[in-house]
């Protein structure tokens, strides 16, 4: 098992728990839910279903039976039930039949957004077999989906009979550059740091998606076959994530194009005035789906209310398929290894590994030291007027010790040079976030850049910090 320190943790111990209990696990498409818990739950697994995407009740029935009569019944078919009321007494009645034991049994429930369709009163059943029977059991009870929000509303924060009922929930996110590094080692992939960036920026930390990666090829190769050859996997796969996930996928997607389009983000004024919604819950509803979904990040900018947040597209995969696959043929082999050192793709990096600095605040915040010191990251845009020329801080990193990180991520393939005039532009920018926010605080200017940094005597006196790529890579709660 790679990482999942915390999620295993937490799992195994409600193995020890004297009561009876209901786990909630939830993520995205392929991050790795089904495997964690099989995993980890291998030998206490009493029994488990699976649903099936767009099938009828008396399907989803049918596959639940047949199940049954795979862990229990031999050589005897078990009648249909034609409710899952029906279905949960089946259930109870083999439970019941079962020798008793002093270990915990798992009873595992995946794609249950897909079991639960509409009129199908599978939640209703469950909550009643729940709370009449199965509370008092030495059980755990897991249920498991992809879609999260439908996760979030439906199960977690149910208004009905599940009310409080799930008592641990697990919302498992892609793996980070860490893991990821002990992913691709496990599969006899050697790659340095850069190299393991450079994919990491195609198809983020999804398990299913770093599975493209193969021993002997470079991470421009993987690229290349995954998304720029006939029979690459993950060129189709766009569309089949979205649907997955959302009812009205269109609708999603179209919000993360508007996203793409405006790398440092976006507010819900400015997602509004690009979209075809209106200013009310549906717009509401799609992004709190996208966000609880790991799509995209909802950021605080700096000192403002708590409604001017910063939408920001961080789904690598979705980013780098809208900027370089969607629409487009495939005109050539080695197209992937044509394309990646032109200036289009230099730009783009330069935003992917901003995101990927962004959702490594922590390891951040490990390599200045400051771990233990609360802090809010954020971002700073100041847009021009006529007295002042604007500006953007790609990372702010606002600490409780009366200090304020002002981050310039930089992605290279050698060291980044800092030029003088590099340097007056980060004195200014110290300058003038200084006055434009009145602040009180110590400001550092902060480097974050791939290999490090080459400057002159002048130039260095605007760098208080350096922080290379593989302080990115640092890991927690690893044995």
């Amino acid at each position: 098992m790679i990482g999942r320190q915390d999620e295993i943790s937490i799992m195994k111990g409600l193995l020890d728990s004297p009561n009876a209990e209901m786990l909630a696990v939830y993520g995205r498409r392929r991050v790795g839910k089904t495997y964690l818990i099989k995993n980890v739950y291998r030998s206490q697994t009493w029994f488990d279903f699976t649903g099936t995407q767009n099938a009828t009740i008396g399907n989803q029935l049918f596959k639940f039976t047949e199940k049954l009569n795979d862990y229990f019944v031999d050589n005897q078919i078990l009648t249909y039930p034609k409710t899952w009321a029906e279905a949960f007494q089946l259930l109870k009645k083999q439970y019941l039949k079962a020798p008793i034991s002093t270990e915990k049994r798992v009873i595992f429930f995946d794609e249950v957004p897909w079991i639960a369709s509409r009129k199908s009163n599978f939640l209703e059943e469950l909550a009643y077999w729940w709370n009449d029977w199965a509370s008092q059991q030495n059980l755990i009870i897991v249920i498991c989906g992809s879609a999260a929000s439908w996760m979030m509303s439906k199960v977690i924060n149910n208004k009905g009979g599940l009310h409080n009922r799930v008592t641990k929930k697990i919302n498992l996110k892609p793996f980070t550059l860490a893991e990821t590094r002990l992913f691709l080692e496990s599969q006899n992939i050697q790659w340095d740091d850069y190299q393991i960036i450079q994919f990491y920026m195609t198809v983020g930390g999804i398990p299913s998606y770093l599975q493209e990666a193969k021993q002997g090829q470079t991470a421009t190769q993987a690229i290349d076959k995954a998304f720029f050859s006939k029979e690459g996997s993950l060129r189709n796969e766009f569309i089949n994530l979205y649907e997955a996930l959302f009812d009205k996928h269109q609708n999603h997607i179209s919000i993360i194009k508007i996203l793409s389009e405006k790398w440092s983000g976006m507010t819900r004024q400015e997602i509004i005035a690009k979209s075809k919604f209106k200013d009310g819950g549906g717009i509401s509803k799609i992004l709190e789906e996208l966000e609880a979904s790991s799509f995209i990040l909802k950021m605080p900018a700096f000192q403002k209310k708590s409604k001017d947040f910063v939408y920001r597209l961080i789904d690598e995969y979705s980013m780098f398929y809208l900027k370089f696959v969607e629409g487009k043929a495939i005109v050539a082999k080695n197209e992937w290894q044509l394309q990646f050192t032109n200036e289009k793709y230099k730009i783009w990096a330069g935003y992917a590994f901003e995101n990927i600095c962004i959702k490594h605040a922590e390891s951040i915040k490990m390599a200045l030291g400051i771990s233990g010191i609360f802090t809010e990251t954020s971002s700073y845009i100041f847009k021009s007027t006529a007295e002042q020329e604007g500006f953007q801080i790609d990372l702010l990193i606002d600490r409780a010790d009366r200090a304020i990180n002002l981050c310039e991520v930089k992605f290279y393939n050698d060291d980044f040079l800092v030029s003088d005039s590099i340097a007056t532009k980060l004195r200014q920018k110290r300058e003038h976030f200084r006055q434009i926010t009145g602040t009180k605080k110590l400001l550092f200017n902060t480097i974050i850049t791939t290999y490090g940094v080459r400057h002159n005597k002048t130039s260095q006196a605007q760098i208080d910090q350096i922080i290379t790529m593989d302080k990115l890579f640092a890991m927690k709660n690893f044995e």
